[in-house]
């Protein structure tokens, strides 16, 4: 059987292709959401501008079809930031739509229009509104209140020459006569995407796919022309889930953030997303600076990547379990690379910039040892390859290569002095070393 890449159905039966959705007619694209809503975060620390310069650059590299710059009407400083940031994507010729969010008031729309024209191209105005009835309920709204705001809005800033996706906030709990009302009021005014957006991280899958396909059907009755994005929360862990639904259903534009930062539990993580995306073959990015994207996240803003985390978490590619480091280095002495990162993951890791580690612990075995001993040229003596396996089971945790290399080095001093090696000596050899460390 062949191992190809192109041929993964010969040893991959694929549960996924039975009765899968159709694919997307046109590429999915992808909105960065970090520097707005993912800088909402309680948590977070807001990075400096040469930080968010540096992202904008992996956004680019990553594929990134849009970013939200920053609400260019929450004062100067947001205003700046956004300013240089679209800067860069003109000086730079990135395939970035530039944007910027903002209240459906004028005030708002006003800055947006004031860096559009600074920069030289116009920043997409992401124009939000509360629709669901507890908040028009909180805010003593009625739809009336909302048709205007809508209108008054969404005009004002086409005729500045400003394309607009209009965002219903909580689209996920507003009845569809108040979502119809205003989601045309805003085609009609000029709005070119419309936003369907679960604020607060309430809908399920299927809750998703009659959300959009209604929309699909208010949009075609208008104007077809008009975008579908999806903006999802992931206060229940269905972000992406409610994605792919989204996209399934007709959305042909979603939004995430690296590492999922943003208010409360955060947005849709865009890491997971474009893997995704990327594996269902809705998309073909090339992902191998997402490590780098979300350690910059993580570093700048404070966010901490658990070890556990997939994709760039410590732990995403490595194993230190007997039975599937045997299975990976037998597909290595293939020379099969691909069977290798497929044969105990879901995900390759080439895909992402990285690596399978076999790491040696006390649930590890022989071929753990000695593919630890060839990766990091050292000598595979039998001795010291029971002696280290040994000292693992004994272990409550993982062997570095410190010490693994001063077993080696003890062990083959001994054996050229043909002396035995006890258990106890080696135990306190690597608590000496780790105590010196640690001092």
């Amino acid at each position: 059987m062949s191992s190809n890449p192109n041929d993964t159905h010969e040893l991959i039966y694929d549960w996924n292709l039975v009765e899968a959705p159709a694919a997307p007619k046109k590429r999915v694209m992808v909105t960065d959401e970090t520097l707005r809503d993912g800088l909402q975060s309680p948590s977070v620390i807001q990075p400096e501008i040469q930080d968010k310069v540096y992202l904008l650059y992996l956004m680019s590299d990553l594929g990134i079809d849009a970013a939200d710059l920053g609400l260019c009407g929450a004062g100067e400083k947001f205003k700046y930031h956004v300013t240089v940031l679209a800067k860069e994507i003109v000086k730079q010729k990135m395939n970035i739509q530039p944007q910027s969010a903002a209240r459906s008031v004028v005030a708002d729309i006003v800055p947006i229009v004031d860096v559009s024209e600074e920069v030289g191209v116009p920043l997409e105005a992401a124009v939000f509104l509360g629709t669901s009835p507890i908040r028009r309920y909180a805010e003593g709204w009625d739809l009336d209140f909302l048709v205007r705001q809508t209108e008054d809005a969404v005009t004002f800033a086409t005729k500045h020459g400003i394309p607009v996706m209009f965002v219903t906030e909580d689209t996920i709990r507003a009845d569809p006569e108040t979502l119809r009302q205003v989601y045309a009021t805003a085609i009609r005014s000029g709005a070119k995407r419309i936003c369907a957006a679960d604020t607060v991280g309430h809908i399920t899958p299927h809750g998703v796919h009659a959300l959009v396909t209604f929309l699909r059907n208010v949009v075609d009755e208008i104007d077809p022309t008009v975008g579908i994005d999806w903006h999802g929360h992931k206060d229940r862990g269905l972000d992406i889930a409610n994605s792919l639904a989204a996209i399934e259903a007709g959305a042909d534009r979603v939004h995430a953030c690296g590492m999922g930062i943003g208010e409360r539990s955060g947005n849709t993580p865009m890491e997971l997303l474009l893997v995704n995306l990327n594996l269902l073959g809705w998309g073909s990015r090339d992902l191998t600076k997402l490590s780098e994207y979300c350690e910059v996240i993580a570093d700048k803003c404070g966010a901490v990547i658990p070890f556990n985390y997939p994709i760039v978490g410590a732990d995403a590619f490595r194993t230190t379990t007997g039975v599937h480091a045997a299975a990976i280095a037998k597909a290595l002495a293939k020379n099969d690379e691909w069977l290798a990162e497929h044969v105990y993951c879901g995900v390759p890791s080439s895909m992402v910039g990285r690596a399978h580690e076999i790491e040696i612990g006390p649930m590890s075995g022989e071929h753990n040892v000695r593919f630890f001993l060839r990766k990091h040229k050292m000598e595979e003596n039998p001795a010291c390859v029971t002696k280290i396996l040994e000292v693992a089971k004994r272990s409550n945790h993982l062997l570095g290569e410190d010490d693994v290399r001063r077993i080696v080095t003890v062990m083959n001093r001994r054996l050229r002095a043909n002396q035995e090696v006890t258990d106890e000596e080696l135990d306190h050899e690597l608590t000496r070393r780790r105590e010196r460390i640690a001092r």
